[in-house]
């Protein structure tokens, strides 16, 4: 399979996403800067963590402005896979590939820390590595992934099976609505999720809980 991921100025977790798509897929990423002209053709495009332009404006903003992002709607608008994890995730609902908004922390306070996270949808190419209802382990480090939609919004990802993981057991870090950690967009192409799966893929991270998401997803679009 063929992968590509996304780097911005001031993402840290780009290097992260590529070890843990190289070690699990067998082959290197692509390597996206923002000012590319175009995305090479691959399967997967994922835009890793980190604080994109340092934040500024609102949290991916200004990344989702950046031409690089025209290319990744038009992949997505062809089914190509997306994924966005942390900043990512803020990246693509500014970007308006993923619904609802991504506020400050309730707690108004920078969160890291290990959370749990309960696998809501399993019937997609991101999750099918996991059972419906598992509980898996898995990090998370923001200041805003306190997930928000209006309740026709909120009704209609739920309503459409578009939650594809829940914080359970009361880890929520960030006060989202419905303990909301993960979202998919309409047709189950684009996953959004606050956690990194990435950084819990072997036994030096202290678990493999992340891996199943990588491993599941490349068999899909290998």
């Amino acid at each position: 399979m063929k992968s590509a991921v996304v780097v911005f100025p001031g993402l840290n977790r780009d290097r992260d996403m590529i070890a843990a798509l190289t070690k699990i897929g067998g082959t290197a990423p692509a390597i996206v800067w923002h000012q590319d002209a175009d995305i090479p053709d691959v399967d997967l495009i994922v835009i890793p963590g980190g604080f994109s332009y340092g934040d500024y404006l609102r949290c991916g903003a200004i990344a989702a402005r950046s031409p690089i992002m025209d290319k990744v709607r038009e992949r997505a608008a062809k089914g190509v896979k997306i994924l966005g994890v942390c900043n990512g995730f803020q990246i693509l609902i500014e970007a308006g590939l993923l619904p609802g908004a991504l506020m400050r922390n309730q707690s108004l306070k920078f969160v890291c820390r290990e959370v749990k996270l309960e696998v809501t949808n399993a019937d997609t190419a991101f999750t099918r590595g996991y059972s419906k209802g598992q509980i898996i382990r898995c990090p998370v480090a923001h200041h805003d992934g306190n997930y928000f939609a209006d309740a026709e919004t909120l009704a209609a990802i739920e309503g459409n099976g578009q939650v594809a993981f829940r914080y359970a057991e009361g880890t929520n870090p960030n006060g989202s609505i419905n303990d909301i950690a993960g979202v998919l967009n309409a047709e189950k192409t684009v996953l959004g999720l606050m956690p990194h799966p990435e950084n819990l893929i072997e036994s030096a991270h202290g678990g493999t809980d992340g891996r199943e998401l990588f491993s599941a997803l490349l068999q899909q679009v290998a």
